[in-house]
């Protein structure tokens, strides 16, 4: 199997990933809302390698990778950083795959949004 497995300029384009903090007080409340936002945005050409590369994560199966490159346990993912795959502006992202090889089992900290699991 061919495995691909570059670091550093996956992203063509403009993409900036950028995390917002808000707070919000109601006036004569003592309640303080606190929200995280991340915000996407890029040019056709940073949006779309985005996408190719969400879907080259997406497709691999990683049962097939060497373990030499991906051991059993681990997560195929991606470093997206600042200066380099994103603009200047943005944070250093990661993006990877939620089951891990030879066990399909999620990280810890994963709470699923289905409320019956």
């Amino acid at each position: 199997m061919k495995y691909k497995r570059t670091r550093g300029f996956e992203i063509q384009g403009h993409l900036d990933i950028v995390v917002f903090h808000n707070e919000e007080k109601n006036e004569g409340e003592t309640e303080t809302f606190i929200w995280d936002e991340v915000f996407i945005h890029g040019n056709p050409e940073g949006l779309k390698s985005l996408a190719k590369l969400l879907l080259e994560i997406a497709d691999l199966n990683q049962e097939k990778v060497n373990d030499k490159y991906l051991p059993v346990g681990a997560r195929e993912h991606y470093h997206l950083r600042p200066g380099v795959e994103l603009a200047n502006s943005s944070v250093e992202v990661i993006v990877g795959r939620l089951d891990a090889k030879g066990t399909g089992v999620f990280y810890d900290k994963y709470i699923s949004k289905d409320k019956s699991e």
